[in-house]
C-alpha cells in the first residue's frame, strides 16, 4: 500500500492499464502536454508519447464522436472531458451514438469507450462548473456510471471502466482531487456494482456516493446514531441485493446525494426500495440533496444549496423520529 491523492491513484489506474494493453489511449484537451486541468495525466506523455495521450481541439463532441470511432475500431479510447458541465456539448454523440451503437448493431459490435470528468461544486466555481449530472446518464440505457469516493476505489474503478466492454461514465469530484488514502501498489481492480460498506449499523441504512460518503461520516460525528453507510460507488449498474439486505436489516433508508433532487439518483433509488421493499420499511424514505437552483457563484448561497453535515443531521432526525 502507498498513501497517494485521489489524483496520483487515477493516474496511476491509467498507468496501469496503459502498461496492460497497447489498445488503451488517451485523448482530451490539455491532458498530454499540459497534463490536464486537474493534473490527472500528469507525466503521462513523457511516458507513453503522444501518439496515445493526445491533445484534442476545444470540441467536446468533436472528441468525443472521435472516441466512439476508436472504440468501434477496436481500440479501448478514454476521453477526458474538463468538466462534466461540458458534457452537454456532446449530449448527442453520448446519448444517441455512444450508448445505442452496441444495441443497434444487434450486440455485433462492443463500444469499449471510458469518459472521465470532473464534477461537483464546494469550490465557488459558480452554475456552468459546479454540477453533478449523473442522473442525466442514468436516463439513457446503455452507459454505466461511475463515482468513487476515496483513492483506492478510483484507482481500481479506472481500471475496471477501461477494461468494460461498454461505455463508462468516470466521474470524479473536485473536492476529492487533493484527498490523501492507501492505495494498493501493483494491478489494482475493483468490479463495477457493487457497493461498498463504509460503517455498519442497524437503525438507518443511508446510500450514498462520491464526496457525500465523507459529508454523512462528518454528520454522524458525535451523534451516537448507529446507520448503515452504503457507498453506492457504482451507480449504474446498481448493486440492488446489497441495498435491499441492508434495507431489509435496518428498515429505514436516507438517500444523500450532490445532484438536484427532482429526476435524481435519490428518487430513483427511492422509488425502487418503496416499490420492491415497502412491507420493510418503518418510516418515509429520507433523502438529502441539493436544492433546485442553479448552483450559486456566492459561498455563503453555495453553502446553502448544496448538502452539508447540518443539513444530513436534520434528514437523518427526520427519517428516524419523524
Amino acid at each position: 500500500m502507498s498513501e497517494m491523492t485521489f489524483v496520483q491513484a487515477i493516474n496511476s489506474g491509467l498507468r496501469q492499464e496503459l502498461d496492460r494493453d497497447t489498445d488503451v489511449f488517451l485523448m482530451g484537451e490539455d491532458i498530454a502536454h499540459y497534463g490536464g486541468m486537474f493534473r490527472v495525466t500528469e507525466g503521462l506523455m513523457d511516458a507513453y508519447g503522444d501518439k496515445r495521450i493526445v491533445d484534442t481541439p476545444i470540441s467536446e463532441s468533436g472528441f468525443i464522436g472521435m472516441a466512439l470511432g476508436a472504440a468501434l475500431a477496436g481500440k479501448r479510447p478514454v476521453a477526458e472531458l474538463m468538466f462534466i458541465d461540458f458534457s452537454l456539448v456532446a449530449m448527442d454523440q453520448v446519448h444517441n451514438q455512444i450508448a445505442k451503437t452496441h444495441y443497434m448493431s444487434g450486440g455485433r459490435v462492443k463500444v469499449p469507450l471510458t469518459i472521465i470528468t470532473q464534477g461537483g461544486g464546494y469550490k465557488g466555481a459558480a452554475a456552468q462548473h459546479s454540477q453533478m449530472l449523473e442522473a442525466l446518464f442514468l436516463q439513457v440505457p446503455g452507459i454505466k456510471v461511475v463515482c468513487p469516493s476515496n483513492p483506492a476505489d478510483a484507482k481500481g474503478l479506472v481500471a475496471a471502466a477501461i477494461r468494460d466492454d461498454n461505455p463508462v461514465l468516470f466521474i470524479e469530484h473536485k473536492q476529492l482531487l487533493g484527498v490523501k488514502g492507501e492505495v494498493p501498489e501493483g494491478e489494482h481492480f475493483v468490479p463495477l456494482g457493487e457497493a461498498k460498506v463504509v460503517r455498519s449499523g442497524s437503525e438507518l441504512s443511508i446510500f450514498t456516493y462520491s464526496y457525500c460518503v465523507t459529508l454523512v461520516e462528518q454528520a454522524l460525528e458525535g451523534t451516537g446514531v448507529d446507520a448503515e453507510i452504503f457507498d453506492l460507488r457504482s451507480l449504474n449498474p446498481l448493486d440492488w441485493p446489497a441495498i435491499a439486505t441492508s434495507v431489509k436489516k435496518t428498515h429505514r433508508a436516507l438517500i444523500v446525494h450532490e445532484s438536484h433532487q427532482r429526476c435524481g439518483v435519490g428518487v430513483d433509488l427511492a422509488a425502487q426500495i418503496q416499490q420492491k421493499l415497502f412491507d420493510e420499511l418503518d418510516a418515509p424514505i429520507g433523502i438529502c440533496a441539493a436544492a433546485d437552483t442553479p448552483i450559486p457563484f456566492a459561498k455563503p448561497l453555495e453553502d446553502v444549496v448544496l448538502p452539508s453535515p447540518e443539513r444530513i443531521k436534520l434528514a437523518i432526525e427526520q427519517v428516524l423520529h419523524g
